[in-house]
């Protein structure tokens, strides 16, 4: 009389916004979307384990952590490298003030 699996709806959110955070993570809006998904997969993997293996979608889960990283580090890379790109830019801009030659 044991239940049947249930596949968890949750499992498949968290990897559609780890989906999104990949995608949108290069343009450093993937950090909401993924730290959301990260959020949902400690909650989804916390009922699955009360659930005793009648809530599947474990799969989905990993594939959606993986993918909410791999958001979080394109974030993290784009702002890196946006961050050297100004200073780069700062360091090429001549500092002061420009006067006339011959002005004392």
């Amino acid at each position: 009389m044991d239940p049947e699996p249930v596949p968890s709806a949750k499992a498949r959110a968290v990897y559609a916004l780890g989906l999104v955070a990949f995608l949108t993570g290069a343009f450093v809006g993937g950090v909401i979307p993924a730290t959301i998904a990260l959020l949902l997969a400690r909650q989804v993997a916390r009922e699955q384990y009360t659930a005793g293996g009648y809530l599947t979608g474990s799969k989905w889960v990993r594939r959606g952590r993986r993918l909410a990283w791999t958001g979080l580090v394109l974030a993290l890379t784009a702002l890196v490298v946006a961050t050297i790109a100004g200073l780069l830019h700062l360091a090429a801009t001549p500092g002061g003030q420009d006067f006339a030659p011959g002005t004392d």
